[in-house]
């Protein structure tokens, strides 16, 4: 597998797959990938023989000291999940959230456990809950952050 800045011949298979991983939750659109990419935002994809098997996108706002970063989405095909591919994507994020020596945020599922001890793994902390964050499920989200790495280690 490998992790590459995602290409643009690839945001049909990126909105593929959020009618697969997310039908209750408005998925993302080719239109609204292309829009992402479109304002600077950073996406990588992982590739397995160039087949697009997940993807995630970061943005970056302001500079250090004070620079934050938000995930903005993960994704991994059903076929591919528990093999490493998000903590792989997520890891290309926080590279560059560190980079940029910005706090980290993001929204998760709170009955999504799985993507909730990884996210801990990696140094994020509940910091808030955001009801019926998800539509139109009404799903609740947990806000999670994660200090910059040298904040992080020092912590």
């Amino acid at each position: 597998m490998q992790v590459l800045k995602l290409r643009r011949s690839d945001l049909k298979r990126c909105a593929e797959l959020e009618q697969v991983l997310f039908p209750g939750d408005d998925p993302w659109s080719w239109s609204a990938f292309a829009a992402e990419l479109d304002q600077g935002h950073y996406y990588v994809g992982a590739y397995v023989d160039e087949r697009l098997i997940g993807y995630a996108g970061l943005a970056v706002v302001g500079r250090a000291p004070h620079a934050e970063a938000e995930v903005h989405t993960i994704g991994v095909d059903p076929a591919n999940q528990g093999r490493g591919v998000g903590k792989a994507l997520l890891g290309a994020l926080l590279g560059r959230a560190d980079e940029q020596q910005a706090t980290t945020f993001l929204e998760v599922r709170t009955d999504n456990d799985a993507a909730i001890a990884m996210y801990e793994k990696h140094g994020f902390e509940i910091v808030g809950l955001r009801k019926r964050y998800y539509q139109p499920s009404g799903a609740d989200a947990h806000t999670m952050r994660r200090p910059p790495a040298e904040t992080a280690e020092a912590g």
